[in-house]
This record gives C-alpha cells, structure tokens and sequence, in this order.
C-alpha cells in the first residue's frame, strides 16, 4: 500500500516503527489502528510489508487512516546505532524518521531501540541551532504531573554548560506542552546547599543562579515526587537511574497491590487499583519520551508496550507536534 496522505493534510499524520519492541508487529499495529480510529490522527506503518498487512487483516480497521510503506530489517538494542543505521539505511526507525524528514509525517514513534531512533533523528532531522546533542525527558513521576526531568538517558556526562540548555529546552516545554508561563527550574543534588555536589554539580550551580531562568536552587530526590520544581536537571546517566528505579518500584507495588487485594475485591477490582498506581509513579510507558533538540518531534516508548500504550504514546506524539515545541525551544533559546 502506498503512502497516499500528504503532510498538508487536515489531521495529524504520525509515522510508526511497527517492527520496533518486544511486543512488534501485533501490538504496535492493533494500538496504531485505536489511535487512528479514536485520535483523528492518520498512521503510517513502516515495516516489512507482507507481514504489516498480514496482521493489519486480523483487525477491524474501518474508519482507520493507515498506510504501510515498506523498510527492510530492525536494528537491535544490541547493535551500536551509527554503525547499524550506516549498514542499513531502510531498516524500519531510519525510514520512519525518513517520512518526518521528507514532509510526509508530523512526527515519528518507535518503541524500539531508544538509540537508533536517536541517531536516526540525530543524523534525518538535524539538530536545532545552538543545541549540539539530543536530550531525552518529559513527565514522568505521574504523583508530580507538571514536573518533567531532563536528561533520562542521552547525556551520560553532560557538561556543565550544557544544563543550561536543558533548562531551555525544559522551559520551552512547560511553556508550550504543559502550559506553565513561568516554570521553576531545580537542579537534582544530593542537599539543598550550594556547596553539596559533585564538581560537575556545582559548575552547573554556578550558570544556572546567574542566568535568567526561574532557577530555585538544588532539589533532592525525595522533593522531586512532591513537584517542589517544574524542571528537574541531572545528566542522563542519574536521571536513567532514577528513571529505570521509578519504573521497578511502580512494577513490583503494582503486583504487591494484587496480591494483598486477592480475595478481597474481585480480580478486576484489583488490577485496576494497582493499575492505578503504577500509572501514579511511572508516566513514560503510557506517554514515551520525546527526543528534544532535534528539528523534529520523535517519541520513543517502552520495547515492552501493549497496543494501549501505543495508543497513547501516538496520542502524545500528536500533542507534541501540535504544541509547537520545537518553534518555543529555538525561542528560549534565542531569549538566552
């Protein structure tokens, strides 16, 4: 089938790896046709054709935009994503970031390795002036719904300077996908005081109190659920931690839940509770991480989502592009 729906078009076109995660193609295909059926948005499947259509036919997909453009192969969590992408340029996350690149997408979703969607936008859509690497964050802590945490896994030894451009990019995100005019800014530490911290920690201190954003002072982790700041900084390897930690935690106290509530209320009953709850802690599964910095909205989500949670991280994906993000960055970044 062939990719008949233009970029010009009325609703929100979004371009999906539907052979990207541990779920793919089944579950990323039945969430793609709740999105399109549910979000007015309109899907493009990009994987190995026959087996697209193949699972497209297991699913009713009346009053569903979708189109199916071909790649060829997957690049691996295991494989390094530069070397990858350069052997196989139609692999399925290069060309889905491709339609983005060429104007026929909106925005690009992947639920595949958070890498090669990263280097594939790096490298398809370039990155925006003033910026010179990704930076992965949004909401994740569902208890602190107006905080988002910057880096969660690109920059694993950023430079002190380069907090200040995750405070723009933070910034420009409350300002336009959270709708906060005038967000705090807190910098993770291991005490509130300016003296506590790591060199790194207290260089990035230093730029941050004497610029112009709403910078409130170190936080400390505990103050993070409790949305003490708008904008958390750390680099990405703390802030993966904390991440992959939020994630483990929601997980177990989630079957914890279940257990303790069998026989009690009714199996439904308890699975939505619990359910509840680890949506509570851990956002990202249900609406991905944007790769921000680039010229261009990609979302990554979980390798192990089920069709509801693409269903909603699409649905994000949509909200991104439609709140201008990356016209409110190259603003704060030019403020700056």
């Amino acid at each position: 089938m062939e990719n008949t729906h233009k970029k010009g078009s009325s609703s929100t076109i979004i371009a999906v790896d539907a052979m990207g995660g541990d779920n793919a193609p089944n579950e990323i295909v039945k969430g793609s046709i709740e999105a399109a059926k549910s979000e007015s948005i309109s899907i493009i499947l990009v994987g190995e054709p026959d087996l697209v259509r193949k699972t497209l036919d297991q699913y009713d997909t009346q009053g569903a935009k979708i189109d199916v453009v071909a790649s060829s192969g997957v690049i691996e969590e295991s494989d390094q994503p530069a070397i990858a992408l350069k052997k196989n340029p139609q692999a399925s996350v290069a060309v889905t970031v491709g339609l983005v690149q060429k104007g026929a997408a909106h925005a690009a979703v992947s639920m595949g390795s958070t890498g090669a969607l990263m280097a594939s936008s790096f490298f398809g859509l370039g990155m925006i002036e003033g910026i010179d690497r990704p930076v992965l964050g949004g909401p994740f802590l569902g208890y602190a719904p107006e905080m988002i945490c910057l880096d969660i896994g690109v920059n694993v030894d950023a430079r002190p300077s380069q907090y200040l451009n995750f405070a723009a990019i933070g910034t420009a995100l409350s300002r336009s996908y959270m709708g906060i005019q005038n967000p705090t800014v807190g910098l993770l530490n291991i005490g509130a005081e300016a003296t506590k911290g790591s060199k790194q920690a207290k260089e990035a201190y230093e730029l941050l109190i004497n610029s112009d954003f709403n910078f409130i002072g170190n936080i400390e982790a505990h103050e993070m659920v409790a949305g003490k700041a708008n904008i958390i900084l750390c680099d990405g390897f703390v802030g993966n931690a904390l991440l992959k930690f939020s994630e483990g935690l929601a997980e177990i106290i989630r079957r914890d839940i279940i257990q303790k509530l069998s026989g009690k209320l009714t199996e439904d009953e308890a699975k939505s509770i619990s359910s509840d709850i680890f949506n509570s802690i851990s956002v990202l599964d249900t609406s991905g991480a944007p790769i921000l910095g680039i010229k261009g909205v990609s979302v990554v989500g979980h390798g192990r989502a089920t069709a509801s949670m693409v269903k909603s991280i699409i649905k994000s994906a949509k909200e991104f592009h439609e709140s201008q993000v990356i016209k409110a960055i190259e603003q704060e970044l030019k403020r700056i």
